[in-house]
């Protein structure tokens, strides 16, 4: 296990490499940049953003600059952000917490709603059981995560039962430890539950055909004409139906800037989507930079994860994978 770990981490060398390289050169070729918009205050002389050029290094060349960026990030000196003046790695710390409850408590609400619905489908194929639970997914699926999160944004204004946007409440600190949890958690339903119910209609339909298929495999076919208890079966099932969607799991943890970015700035959790949306705005390069790597290493992370699990529930994964 530890030589297929090690596998991995040298496979994400070139992915880092390579994510952070085009990402840094496409920003460059965009015209202009945060600098150039200070140009047009009146206040700000030609010397000062000229020195402001030099001391981030903007004057040099483009690949003298990534190379120098590189050299930090490897270290995770991200530099600093000019539009908030602070430290790029200070700005990040600040937000991936948020980002990270929302994605990993949407991730395992989806596998734990998705899981015995998708289940219960597939050994119920044909049913009215069956035909209820697909429509559900076939209508979330169909529904675009933005949208969802507008009609949830209004159920709430409406009926004023959950809060809207933010983390915490203002008096959260005048609260019990058992009452800042559920306050945390009353302000996370909206942002979650739109991430959950749309992961959960395509897992649903994933893991119902994968136990339909699994049920129609002469093992199973073999095990129900022995007489074998229907718990046994089950669990038989769920053992090789569940392999395919382990690998899921690395992508829905790692989900932070990509599924979750939208949700975040519609329905107002101060996470990693509304700092780069901010950041790509104002042309903020270090800081697109630095939520970029993190964002990158986020999704290695998540992938490595996934892998782990598979090849704990599967050995002859990493023996395929180190050639063992």
């Amino acid at each position: 296990m530890v030589r297929f770990i090690l596998f991995r981490l040298l496979q994400a060398i070139p992915t880092i490499l390579g994510v952070t390289l085009i990402s840094f050169f496409i920003i460059k070729l965009a015209p202009g940049d945060f600098l150039d918009q200070l140009k047009l205050n009146p206040q700000i002389s030609e010397e000062t953003i000229e020195r402001l050029k030099k001391l981030y290094g903007l004057d040099q060349p483009a690949i003298i600059q990534y190379l120098k960026w590189l050299k930090s990030a490897i270290f995770f000196d991200l530099g600093y952000s000019f539009q908030y003046h602070a430290p790029v790695t200070q700005l990040i710390a600040e937000r991936i917490p948020n980002t990270l409850l929302l994605s990993v408590s949407s991730a395992l609400t989806a596998w734990i709603l998705a899981v015995p619905i998708g289940t219960i489908a597939g050994f119920k194929e044909g049913t009215k059981i069956d035909r209820l639970i697909q429509a559900y997914a076939y209508s979330f699926m169909s529904l675009p995560s933005f949208f969802l999160a507008f009609l949830l944004l209004f159920f709430a204004s409406k009926t004023g039962w959950f809060p809207i946007g933010g983390v915490t409440s203002p008096e959260f600190e005048k609260l019990s430890p058992a009452g800042k949890v559920l306050d945390i958690l009353h302000h996370l339903f909206i942002p979650m539950m739109t991430l959950a119910l749309v992961s959960t209609a395509g897992l649903i339909r994933l893991v119902r055909s994968a136990v339909i298929d699994v049920l129609k495999s002469p093992m199973i076919v073999m095990l129900k004409a022995k007489g074998v208890p229907e718990r046994v079966i089950v669990k038989h099932v769920l053992k090789n139906a569940m392999n395919p969607f382990t690998t899921l799991l690395g992508y829905e943890i790692a989900s932070l800037i990509s599924g979750a970015a939208l949700v975040e700035i519609i329905t107002g959790w101060p996470g990693m989507g509304m700092l780069m949306l901010d950041a790509v705005l104002s042309q903020d390069l270090f800081l697109v930079m630095g939520g970029l790597y993190i964002g990158t290493i986020m999704l290695i992370v998540g992938n490595l994860i996934a892998d782990l699990l598979l090849a704990w529930i599967d050995p002859r994964v990493r023996e395929k994978e180190i050639g063992a």
